[in-house]
């Protein structure tokens, strides 16, 4: 009986769940439609090689979901990397000195040159937590330096996926869009290049991190249909990555664009296009 009783403990044990998503969890299967829980999500999630999450930048309930995510994966199997976009090369010695570092530092953004434009609010808690654990954190972005170079002199693109006319229509359009249609016609091609550069760049580091690894990244950098996936297709990557995209409600993703969408509550959005317009008038 008693050995019964412990077998009883040892397979509870085993059967203890994560704790709840810190965001409504309303999770869909795109390519069968089947609504999944968080746990079902994590059990999908802890079996590709590559797994791309694509994001809002200006949301927090997607950082929150992120950590979340990488927390439980992380409980579930070995992690081999995390990319992030958020980084690029130029930081990635100051990341590798605080991750080797037997303290964190006191100002940690700006022991690790953090940029700006990315809220440290929104992913210091990412960061903070990738820096504790045991595999490495990856920059997966450009260098400035870089962009500019690519903006004074675009690069032709390798690659028939990548490459297709369809793809650079819909990043054109993207581009024009995100711009509020104020962007010269003549800065198009220079700043489809610098999006599609990024995109290659992300995928050139996520061949050649240490797997099972994740990229965190844009939602247009993780489309399947134009982004990272498509340049892993053209470098040779074998086995596609599996894409899941956090959205808000009432946005459309499709089964193209994504393996699986995690929505989350739809939040107020200030009016970009009017707060450019101004600074134009000026």
């Amino acid at each position: 009986m008693r050995g019964l009783w412990l077998l009883a403990l040892v397979l509870l044990a085993g059967c203890q769940h994560v704790a709840a998503p810190p965001v409504g969890a309303d999770i869909r299967d795109l390519r069968s439609g089947e609504v999944l829980t968080a746990q079902q999500l994590l059990t999908r999630l802890a079996e590709p090689e590559r797994l791309i999450i694509g994001e809002q930048h200006d949301n927090a309930d997607h950082h929150a979901a992120q950590l979340w995510l990488l927390q439980s994966l992380g409980e579930q199997r070995a992690q081999g990397s995390l990319l992030l976009e958020m980084l690029s090369p130029v930081q990635q010695a100051k990341v590798d000195a605080a991750r080797q570092s037997k303290s964190v530092p006191a100002d940690l953004p700006a022991a690790l040159a953090w940029q700006e434009g990315w809220d440290w609010n929104l992913y210091g808690p990412i960061v903070r937590f990738a820096l504790s654990q045991p595999y490495p954190l990856l920059a997966a972005n450009l260098d400035d330096s870089e962009i500019r170079a690519f903006y004074r002199n675009p690069p032709a693109l390798n690659g028939p996926r990548s490459n297709s006319l369809s793809v650079k229509k819909t990043l054109l359009g993207q581009i024009s869009e995100s711009h509020c249609g104020m962007l010269p016609e003549s800065q198009m091609p220079a700043m489809l290049a610098i999006q599609q550069q990024r995109d290659r760049r992300m995928a050139e580091r996520m061949l050649a991190a240490p797997m099972p690894s994740i990229l965190l990244a844009g939602a247009w950098h993780a489309r399947k249909d134009v982004g990272v996936p498509l340049h892993l297709s053209d470098l040779g990557a074998g086995k596609a990555p599996i894409v899941l995209m956090l959205a808000e409600q009432g946005a459309a993703v499709s089964a193209a664009m994504a393996d699986y969408v995690w929505y989350t509550p739809a939040t107020p959005k200030p009016d970009y296009c009017e707060q450019m317009r101004q600074q134009f008038a000026k």
